[in-house]
């Protein structure tokens, strides 16, 4: 497992915890979420050791495909109901959501601030050869990217498309030392702006709201300890705490937690 990072609460815990992998998209680490999230839970369930790796989450879904994770937080819809069907996960349950935002330079190069419609803003940037950073890692964010370019009718390509293949806050510096567009979640990004030359032009389109999902993997070495997780996940203290993560750091909410279904 590559980039496995190892999360602890100040608890008693069993001599001899049980490993939980859990593999998560990027953004989730990258806000700061993940770091909230751990800790809570195994102060609940002290009885499991949480070891993480933070990726895109088409390499989260590559993982539980293999057998190489427990369970998963992912954001990319599409994927994700094939990586049901293709019987690898054992459930899905929706999580909390947010958005993306359109990101770019304060001179905006192709005149799209304030357009709503996020493949007409993506169809000027084209027609602009404005520089524009895609994650290009089978992320959920690059897959969403993927489907705009699609909607506004374009493959893009050239010198001004540059796909970058590392996480969401490593593409937002390039983009910001390039001057260049990119499709950010907005929690990554609020996360990590600071001392960042770049500004949300567009956002507001349906195609941009963001969901996630936790999943527990049909060959997880730990079926119980995905199961706590997944349950812990959607149950009251932790959408409690997803609902008031980023209020006490940049002043507002980062994720949406999934309202409950009605009784």
């Amino acid at each position: 497992m590559l980039g496995l990072g190892l999360a602890t609460a100040g608890c008693v815990r069993p001599a001899t915890p049980s490993r939980l992998i859990l593999a998560t998209t990027t953004s989730v680490e990258d806000s700061g979420l993940l770091q909230e999230l751990v800790p809570a839970f195994e102060a609940v369930h002290p009885e499991y050791d949480v070891q993480y790796t933070a990726v895109g989450s088409g390499q989260a879904l590559e993982l539980g495909r293999r057998g190489d994770a427990d369970v998963l937080i992912v954001h990319s819809p599409e994927d994700e109901a094939r990586f049901m069907a293709d019987g690898h996960g054992a459930d899905r349950r929706p999580v909390m959501s947010n958005e993306f935002v359109l990101l770019g330079p304060a001179g905006d190069p192709a005149g799209i601030r304030g357009i709503a419609d996020a493949a007409d803003a993506f169809r000027r940037i084209a027609v602009a050869a404005a520089p524009f950073i895609s994650r290009g890692d089978q992320s959920g964010t690059h897959q969403r990217e993927r489907s705009i370019w699609s909607a506004a009718g374009i493959e893009p390509a050239g010198s001004w498309y540059t796909e970058a293949g590392v996480g969401m806050g490593e593409a937002l510096g390039i983009a910001s030392q390039r001057q260049a567009y990119i499709l950010s979640d907005i929690a990554t990004w609020l996360f990590v702006h600071g001392g960042l030359e770049l500004e949300i032009l567009s956002r507001g389109d349906p195609r941009l709201l963001n969901p996630y999902s936790v999943i527990r993997c049909a060959q997880a070495g730990n079926p119980a300890g995905a199961e706590d997780f997944a349950e812990w996940l959607v149950g009251d203290e932790a959408q409690t705490l997803i609902g008031r993560f980023g209020r006490s750091t940049v002043g507002e909410p980062l994720f949406v937690p999934n309202p409950k279904p009605a009784s």
